[in-house]
């Protein structure tokens, strides 16, 4: 028999869900609001901040100084294009884990799972020296290569977990009626874990949508991406508060949105497998 829950408990529980999301938010929406100041607006105090007068100006200098779709586009092609290249890699990866007995899959999950313990910056000297040789330096290629592997591991861990939930049973009745390996994988195992694909899509396009560590030491201009093209408001002449937010406004805007209406797909894969 279910539990019942008093009302009196359920907005104290809604009130602290509510002010734990807006301590959250609250750097994005202070960020948001600082863009439509002006430079001395932006260092005033914080209730000075909200009651001076709002402009568009630093988004037309940030227009005017930088080329935003360029970097949009880039980051648009290197974020989905190393999540599609990582599931590509992944999704075989994972059916063979979860459905060929072996008695170390547990240990070569870890030692996947361990690569991701590795500082970044341990790794950059060979990668940058490879790619000037190979000539995949400040190219969008590169990058998706570069992010895609650094992104394969959690890849191959999310799609697992929710493959393990996917009854053997139904593959082998696919067997049973010939499907061959390429077809069990595309046409019975890739449908039945869309919601976990779709969640693990969504959640390293937004980690490679952030990545800022490789996208500012492996480009230059070509294709740097919008992480770039908010460093590139941080001077030595000091931090220009009004544009740096209105340039960071605009590089996390698409994937707010983007987070906004798939969140039900998010929630959904999450959670997929986790009630039976």
């Amino acid at each position: 028999m279910a539990r019942k829950i008093s009302n009196r408990r359920r907005v104290i529980m809604t009130v602290i869900a509510w002010a734990l999301a807006f301590v959250i938010f609250f750097p994005i929406l202070w960020t948001i609001i600082l863009s439509f100041k002006t430079e001395g607006n932006a260092i005033k105090a914080p209730w000075d901040v909200l009651t001076s007068a709002w402009t568009f100006d630093s988004y037309h200098v940030v227009q005017e100084r930088s080329n935003y779709f360029r970097h949009f586009m880039n980051s648009v092609v290197i974020s989905f294009g190393s999540t599609l290249l990582a599931l590509v890699i992944a999704i075989p990866s994972a059916w063979a884990m979860a459905f060929v007995p072996g008695k170390r899959t547990k240990d070569v999950l870890m030692w996947m799972l361990s690569t991701k313990m590795m500082p970044a910056v341990g790794v950059l000297v060979p990668i940058y020296l490879m790619f000037r040789d190979w000539g995949l330096l400040d190219t969008r290629t590169g990058l998706v290569i570069v992010l895609c592997l650094m992104n394969l591991p959690i890849v191959i861990w999310m799609l697992f977990t929710y493959f393990k939930e996917i009854p053997k049973d139904i593959l082998e009745a696919a067997r049973m009626d010939g499907a061959t390996l390429g077809g069990e994988i595309l046409y019975v195992l890739t449908p039945m874990a869309v919601p976990g694909i779709a969640s693990t899509l969504l959640l390293n396009v937004i980690l490679a949508w952030n990545e800022a560590f490789w996208t500012l030491n492996l480009t230059a201009a070509k294709a740097a991406p919008l992480t770039a093209f908010i460093a590139a408001y941080s001077s030595p002449e000091g931090l220009f508060y009004a544009k740096l937010s209105a340039a960071s406004t605009l590089a996390i805007a698409p994937i707010l949105i983007l987070g906004w209406f798939s969140q039900k797909q998010l929630v959904r894969g999450l959670t997929f497998g986790a009630v039976k």
